[in-house]
């Protein structure tokens, strides 16, 4: 029996600000770091064989932190792309509140909550290149790689910790528990609060437990 465990991340600067984060390579707050720490109590009795994360420093140093808490720092990480948040686009650094107030609450709920209707991509200065994603881009791109490089060792029985974003995360979770995409849409991730898989040699899950940290669940990045 192999076991995956997921960890969003510890609350981000822009989460604490109400802001859209994305791909800004926002750092934790404190209030993060004592979610990581946190968290990493809910499975210090796992001994992990790999990591993965992103490449976005809240999600390695959230990674850090619980390796450190639990008394692991020695185990191998792959930071990938693959496994980075949502690009949110044009909406990129604007506080959710002030944007809801320009554009309608219904369409920014629109963008935020669709599966498949990604966010405006004009080129602004937090977003140089124009991209944008929705929900099911962003499985696009992490699913591939979830199924090429981190799942078949878990078939393989070894441990493996991903600490990641809550709309990669969400992506995994509507693979693994074959969610509808209406499904996936009432999903939230906590910070801090890792999920724990138990799969069989056929990647079928046999057992699966969402811990929970005291706080509210932060709204997605």
């Amino acid at each position: 029996m192999g076991t995956l465990v997921l960890i969003r991340h510890g609350q981000s600067q822009w989460n604490l600000d109400n802001r859209f984060t994305g791909w800004v390579d926002v750092p934790l707050t404190d209030a993060g770091r004592a979610e990581a720490r946190r968290g990493a109590q809910l499975i210090r009795q796992l001994r992990f064989d790999r990591a993965f994360t992103s490449k976005l420093q809240r999600a390695q140093e959230t990674l850090r932190i619980v390796l450190e808490s639990i008394g692991q720092p020695e185990v191998p990480v792959e930071a990938n792309l693959a496994l980075n948040e949502r690009h949110y686009g044009a909406l990129q650094g604007l506080n959710k509140a002030e944007t809801a107030k320009r554009f309608g609450e219904e369409q920014v709920t629109l963008w935020r909550r669709s599966y498949d209707i990604p966010p405006p991509n004009d080129r602004t200065e937090l977003n140089p290149e124009g991209m944008s994603e929705s929900l099911k881009d962003t499985a696009a791109r992490t699913l591939p790689y979830v199924h090429a490089a981190i799942l078949p060792l878990v078939k393989q029985g070894r441990t493996v910790l991903v600490a990641a974003h809550g709309n990669s995360l969400r992506s995994i979770v509507m693979d693994l528990d074959r969610l509808t995409r209406e499904q996936v849409l009432e999903l939230n991730l906590a910070t801090g609060a890792p999920i724990v898989y138990e799969m069989d040699p056929q990647g079928r899950i046999l057992n699966k437990t969402v811990h929970a940290l005291p706080h509210e669940t932060a709204p997605e990045e």
